[in-house]
């Protein structure tokens, strides 16, 4: 009798090695959507519950909102695209200067 692990991948194929590899990482992809998920509820929920005490925390908040619009939006939508970019930037600018 052989007290060690077996080896379980050496007696099955490739098909069903590549399937359980394929399971495994979807596995851990759904866990790791979750997690951020999570923290994304657990942020927008920190946002919501405080009021900006200045601009510059305004930004961060429209910053923030600005992404989320951004990543909705289709990659020929140029336009808004660039829109997105150019409030960014002037945050950027603005946060400089004070």
């Amino acid at each position: 009798m052989n007290d060690g692990p077996l080896d379980l991948d050496r007696h099955r194929g490739m098909a069903a090695q590549k399937a359980t590899d394929i399971r495994r990482a979807l596995a851990e992809v759904e866990n790791n959507a979750k997690d951020l998920r999570d923290r994304q509820i657990m942020l927008e929920g920190q946002l919501l519950a405080v009021p900006a005490g200045s601009w510059s925390e305004a930004a961060v908040k429209a910053r923030y909102v600005l992404n989320l619009y951004a990543a909705g939006l289709s990659p020929d939508d140029t336009r808004h695209r660039d829109l997105v970019a150019a409030v960014l930037e002037d945050f950027v600018r603005l946060a400089a200067e004070d």
